[in-house]
């Protein structure tokens, strides 16, 4: 006998963008992704933007896994090599799990649009408190690629034969 087919679940997410240029009116990849997670069925629960400064992103984000009405937190900028990026170090050190193949993936997909730039991306995901929480480049096209190419199915409970949805909180 087949499973039924899993219903799509829309979940409650958080857009944060690592800037310390970047203005709600300038903010055009955190627009990008505010859009696709809409388009996609989800609702957008919470959105900042934070100066790329270890303790302030720790501080928004560790907010956002302690709330419960936030399932899944995608963010952008601060994850080159450049001045002060420091997304990894800030959130890497609040996950309770890694999730090592997203870098992996995106770097893999990136490849076809950067060449070999790609290895500059420190894009990586996590699991922490239940909340599901991937942290991307800054540009446009690498927002884009991520989540069409990885986020969306792994947000999706109709995506076989695995998915992120069955791991955050309800």
């Amino acid at each position: 006998m087949s499973k039924p087919a899993a219903k799509f679940e829309p979940l409650a997410l958080a857009v944060l963008t690592v800037s310390d240029t970047r203005t709600p009116e300038t903010d055009t990849s955190g627009d990008l992704l505010v859009a696709r997670l809409k388009e996609a069925g989800h609702a957008l629960q919470a959105r900042q933007i934070v100066k790329d400064d270890i303790y302030q992103l720790r501080k928004v984000v560790s907010d956002w896994i302690a709330d419960d009405r936030i399932q899944g937190i995608v963010t952008t900028g601060g994850t080159g090599f450049s001045g002060r990026d420091s997304t990894p170090e800030a959130l890497a050190p609040l996950f309770d799990k890694t999730i090592e193949g997203f870098g992996e993936q995106f770097r893999q997909v990136s490849v076809a649009d950067i060449g070999s730039s790609t290895i500059q991306s420190r894009c990586l995901a996590g699991l922490a408190n239940r909340t599901v929480i991937f942290c991307l480049p800054g540009s446009n096209n690498a927002c884009a690629t991520g989540w069409d190419r990885l986020i969306v199915e792994q947000l999706d409970a109709r995506h076989r034969p695995c998915n992120f949805v069955a791991q955050v909180r309800r």
